[in-house]
């Protein structure tokens, strides 16, 4: 019995998603909107959740490379997956951006610096290893909700380096720079994903097992875009921010408002794939591509209320809180279901 544990445990390690970061990213931005409303019990624990999901999975994605280096190289070369790494940067960003409201300043200065280091690497790395380098084409047939993690990534280090810039006052300027440069980028990399994602599912047929999770990460990555706008458009004044803080504000309220209008078609896709096609509603490690999203959402309509005076935005925010945490609750219960099933049960 413990030999054919260790076994399921390992299968487990090897086929480990690239994307399970989402899971760090969900927890963490839920519990950022339970700390902003007030919920500071409630925020603690899934603050617990995110911090602990964080040491394990990274624990788990080395245990990964010292025994299953073959699955890991695969991964970087399918442009299904491959983009699945950058969670690892929005994930180390948004646990440093919690940790930030417990006056953690070390811990979100060091997690900001590892995010943005991999946001770089990872950033060549992964387009090239899992799109340019592809020998078979066309590689937009490839393309998914998963290529949208790049830009959240990007986003993600916009509001760390936003959320630190008042804490760390002799480095203002430069993380004004980081944060407005990261932000921009992050725009830019949506715009690209967006056209590839559409193209794809304009030239080749569109079947209900493909409209996976991961495409909320669409939504999810304007909602991320619209905090880091209100962020950057709260800094103090610096050369970049005073450049750019009209700009940023105006579109900081298209992108809530593109985001918003995402919503709908979405849930509708979902009810097309499982209900009217009856694609079976099990758990995959991509459920917690939704979770993410839905909370960011919530926390970018408290965020844009706040920044702009939009109590009505706001209003929205805190009623959306709600629906994040029964997202929550059901990807996590599902989750643990998950793995005592197949890997302390085996079944």
């Amino acid at each position: 019995m413990v030999t054919g544990l260790r076994e399921r445990a390992d299968g487990a390690v090897a086929s480990l998603a690239p994307g399970y970061f989402a899971l760090v990213m969900g927890s963490g931005i839920v519990s950022v909107a339970l700390k902003i409303q007030g919920f500071d019990v409630a925020s603690a624990v899934l603050l617990a959740v995110c911090a602990a999901g964080y040491v394990l999975i990274l624990l788990l994605h080395l245990l990964r490379l010292l025994r299953h280096r073959v699955q890991l190289r695969e991964e970087f070369h399918d442009p299904r997956r491959g983009f699945g790494f950058f969670t690892f940067v929005a994930g180390t960003n948004v646990l440093g951006i919690r940790l930030s409201m417990e006056g953690q300043i070390g811990w979100t200065s060091a997690l900001l610096l590892l995010g943005f280091a991999a946001w770089l690497v990872l950033g060549y790395v992964v387009p090239w290893t899992a799109v340019l380098g592809r020998t078979s084409r066309p590689v937009v047939a490839t393309a998914n909700g998963t290529w949208f993690i790049w830009s959240v990534a990007s986003q993600s280090c916009a509001v760390a380096a936003a959320t630190l810039e008042p804490m760390l006052p002799l480095l203002r300027r430069e993380l004004a720079v980081l944060a407005v440069f990261s932000w921009s980028v992050g725009i830019f990399l949506y715009a690209a994903c967006g056209i590839f994602v559409a193209l794809r599912m304009m030239l080749y047929k569109l079947r209900p097992e493909d409209l996976t999770p991961p495409y909320w990460v669409a939504m999810g990555a304007m909602a991320i875009s619209v905090v880091a706008g209100a962020r950057i458009v709260e800094m103090e004044d610096a050369p970049m921010v005073t450049a750019t803080r009209g700009l940023v504000g105006g579109l900081s309220v298209v992108c809530w408002a593109f985001a918003t209008w995402l919503i709908p078609p979405l849930v509708a896709a979902g009810w097309w794939r499982h209900f009217r096609h009856r694609v079976p509603l099990r758990y995959e490690a991509t459920w917690w591509s939704i979770v993410f999203p839905v909370g960011m959402y919530g926390v970018a309509c408290l965020t844009l209320g706040e920044a702009d005076n939009l109590p009505i935005v706001g209003g929205i925010g805190a009623v959306w809180l709600w629906v994040a945490c029964a997202v929550w609750l059901t990807a996590f219960a599902f989750m643990c279901r998950h793995l005592w099933h197949s890997v302390l049960l085996g079944r």
